[in-house]
C-alpha cells in the first residue's frame, strides 16, 4: 500500500491493488531466509503484546504476529484488500482487520505495543501524519517498526532508482534519523519457484523496460534484496534527576 503524505489523500498502490494474486506470490518469495522476521523479533519481541499492522494489504503477515501476540489488528484503506485480509484471518482468535488510512488509525490513544509497517506508507518525507498517529496509539515504551526496501542496496536499489531518478535513499535515511529512528540494514533473498514467476513479479514492481533489464540481470530464480528496518520507541516518561 502506498499512501500520500497529505492528511486525507490515499494514493493507490502500483502493485497489490491491481495484481493481488501476483503480489501474494511475491510475498511468499520474499524473505526466504527469515532474516527480516529475525531482525524484527530481536528489536521488538511481541509475544503477549498488542500489535497493529499498518497497510496490512491482504493480511499476509497477520498470522505470524497472531502466533504469539495477545491481539493483532490489521489496518488497510483499500476495501477489496480488507475483504481478502478478513477471509485470510477468519479462523484466527484475537485478530481483527479494519479499513482506514495510516493517517487516521481506528485505535484509541495508547492502546498498542507495536506498530508495524512493511513496505507501506512510511517512505520518507510526507509521512509525518502517519508518524504522529503511530505515536498517538502507542503505549509508553511501545515501538514503531518500519520495514522498507533499501534503495541504496544493489541490485534491487538500482532498478528502483532507474524508475524513479529523483528518489534519494540518503535523503530518506536522513529524514528518519531526524525523526528519531535507529536504522539497520537487513539482507535477505527473494526465492521464486521458476523464472516465469520471477518475471511476473518484476513486471508489477517496475516499468516494462526496467523489468526486462532486471530479469536479464538475475540468473536463476533468486535474488539478494536489501531492506531497512527502522525502529523508534515511544518514551516511557520524563527521567527525573537525583
Amino acid at each position: 500500500m502506498i499512501e500520500a503524505g497529505a492528511e486525507h489523500r490515499i494514493t493507490p498502490s502500483p502493485n497489490i491493488w491491481h495484481w493481488p494474486d501476483v503480489y501474494e506470490r511475491e510475498n511468499r518469495a520474499q524473505d526466504s531466509t527469515g532474516a527480516l522476521w529475525s531482525a524484527l523479533r530481536a528489536r521488538c519481541e511481541w509475544t503477549g503484546l498488542d500489535v497493529v499492522d499498518v497497510g496490512c494489504g491482504d493480511g499476509f503477515h497477520l498470522g505470524v504476529f497472531a502466533e504469539s501476540a495477545r491481539s493483532v489488528i490489521g489496518v488497510e484503506p483499500h476495501a477489496p484488500l480488507v475483504e481478502r485480509a478478513r477471509r485470510r484471518v477468519s479462523g484466527l482468535a484475537g485478530v481483527d482487520v479494519r479499513q482506514a488510512p495510516a493517517q487516521r488509525l481506528p485505535l484509541a490513544d495508547a492502546s498498542v505495543d507495536l506498530v508495524h509497517a512493511r513496505t507501506a506508507y512510511f517512505f520518507g518525507p510526507g509521512c509525518q501524519p502517519g508518524l504522529a498517529e503511530a505515536e498517538r496509539v502507542l503505549r509508553p515504551g511501545g515501538t514503531l517498526a518500519i520495514i522498507d526496501l533499501d534503495g541504496s542496496c544493489e541490485p534491487y536499489g538500482k532498478w528502483m532508482r532507474a524508475d524513479a531518478p529523483r528518489f534519494d535513499p540518503q535523503a530518506v535515511e536522513r529524514f528518519f534519523q531526524l525523526h528519531g529512528f535507529v536504522s539497520e540494514q537487513v539482507r535477505t533473498v527473494w526465492r521464486f519457484g521458476d523464472r516465469a514467476e520471477l518475471a511476473e513479479v518484476l513486471a508489477i514492481e517496475f516499468s516494462p523496460k526496467v523489468a526486462r533489464r532486471a530479469l536479464r540481470e538475475v540468473s536463476g530464480c533468486a535474488l539478494d534484496v536489501g531492506y531497512r528496518l527502522r525502529i523508534r520507541t515511544r518514551p516511557r516518561g520524563l527521567v527525573r534527576g537525583p
